[in-house]
């Protein structure tokens, strides 16, 4: 039986997807949400998975379980595929099967992909962090490398399958280099008998004159120092030129001098560059909208596209600002701010049903938190209205951990990580580190 409620597409079950349609499915609407998994992904913790700190089930769910209360309510279809194009004029959607599904209200959420800045081949040489498959990739390059070096008689070959270098020194650029420097110092110290792990070198690339460059000076200050003594190898000021399979080549820019480094490794991670996902381009080709320089869509202030109110884009793949006071604000692609694009964007949603006017997005920014190794993490907080709150070291840490847990979907995951981490910190010992195959780009 056909139904006669108002159609709401939404493509996507990342944070902000998941958001829409838990504020959708009490409404008299008739919801179809669109994944090409099964499972919502909590990425903060993906480079956990990655170093084998979690396996996947502790940061995963499937999605039909996690929206189980909302599929009780009779309104909501999930389906598990692709979206290939997006026809704005006809409000439909082709699927990567051929099937066609029509809407009166959509909302993407597609989500982003690594950028190279144009040097696409680099991908077969660095993975990037993205999904569950990436996360296994990354691992089991970790894990051979050191197995490689095992099996190594020549001193400057065996050197390079112990140095890992990882570009970019964002958050989880800084997490995942802080993470492989305690396994190589503590977790793989005693399970090999030809190598020495805790030679092993680990180099953190950053383009920019300091690391976490979002964070305030201080706190990035304070990491660098973190970094620095668990022998975190740190190169600001250090521009990639060149990726292969034997290491990377950079520039580096010391005041007016440029020279130029080579650091021999085949272990490198991605962690620089962030991109709309392919999607992106296909509904800014159909509806007219425009597309900024990393791929985004630029969305209006209710995140709608201009001449087509009825489409909206929200959590990574939208170029969108924040209407609160004063000038409107870029929004960061972190989880919060997709979280609330998907309230907002569904609240609109029912507003246009009841005739109303939309709201503008206004995006209400809780601060940052990033982990920097064991017993070691920075906090900035946004405190109404005393302002903002910053301190680091174990108090910080131990907040992180905590924030972290919290937000984690379903109490058995929660659950999990908690005994996880906890068995982690008393024993050093990593649990996930069991590769099922090798990694998906092997080195020639």
């Amino acid at each position: 039986m056909t139904s006669t409620l108002p159609r709401v597409l939404v493509i996507g079950c990342g944070f902000g997807g998941l958001e829409a349609v838990r504020v959708l499915s009490k409404a008299p609407v008739e919801i179809t949400l669109i994944d090409r998994t099964n499972h919502h992904l909590f990425q903060p913790l993906l480079y956990q998975v990655a170093t084998a700190g979690l396996s996947a089930p502790a940061i995963s769910a499937p999605i039909r379980h996690t929206l189980r209360a909302q599929m009780r309510r009779g309104n909501l279809t999930i389906l598990q595929a692709e979206v290939t194009q997006i026809d704005a004029g006809t409000n439909r959607v082709t699927l990567d099967d051929g099937a066609s599904l029509v809407f009166e209200h959509l909302i993407v959420a597609a989500g982003a992909t690594h950028s190279y800045f144009g040097n696409d081949a680099w991908a077969r040489f660095a993975p990037g962090l993205k999904t569950l498959a990436d996360a296994f990739d990354i691992r089991a390059r970790v894990i051979g490398a050191f197995e490689s070096a095992e099996r190594c008689e020549v001193a400057a070959e065996r050197e390079a399958w112990m140095t890992f270098v990882i570009i970019g020194a964002g958050p989880t650029g800084v997490e995942m280099a802080a993470t492989m420097s305690e396994i190589a110092q503590h977790t793989l110290k005693d399970e090999f008998r030809r190598i020495d792990t805790r030679q092993a070198r680990v180099v953190l690339i950053e383009g920019s004159d300091r690391v976490l460059g979002s964070f305030p000076p201080g706190l990035s200050q304070r990491a660098r120092e973190q970094l620095a003594r668990i022998g975190v190898d740190v190169r600001t000021r250090c521009k990639v030129t060149r990726i292969d399979a034997d290491g990377v080549t950079c520039e580096v820019q010391d005041a007016a001098l440029t020279t130029t480094l080579r650091l021999p490794s085949k272990t490198v991670i991605w962690a620089a560059g962030v991109a709309g996902a392919p999607l992106g381009r296909a509904l800014a080709a159909s509806s007219g909208a425009g597309l900024d320089r990393a791929g985004r869509v630029i969305v209006q202030a209710d995140l709608s596209l201009a001449g087509h109110p009825h489409i909206a884009v929200i959590g990574d793949l939208a170029c969108a600002k924040s209407h609160g006071r004063g000038e409107p604000r870029p929004v960061p692609g972190v989880s919060p701010a997709a979280k609330q694009m998907g309230r907002c964007a569904a609240a609109n949603v029912q507003r246009r049903l009841r005739g109303k006017r939309t709201k503008a997005f206004r995006y209400i920014d809780y601060g940052s938190l990033a982990s920097v190794g064991r017993k070691a993490a920075v906090v900035d907080l946004a405190v109404p209205p005393f302002g903002a709150l910053r301190f680091s070291g174990l108090l910080a840490w131990l907040f992180w951990l905590f924030a972290h847990i919290y937000f984690l979907i379903g109490f058995r995951n929660r659950l999990v990580v908690m005994i996880e981490w906890a068995w982690a910190y008393f024993t050093f010992e990593r649990s996930a580190r069991v590769v099922a195959q090798p990694p998906a780009t092997i080195h020639t």
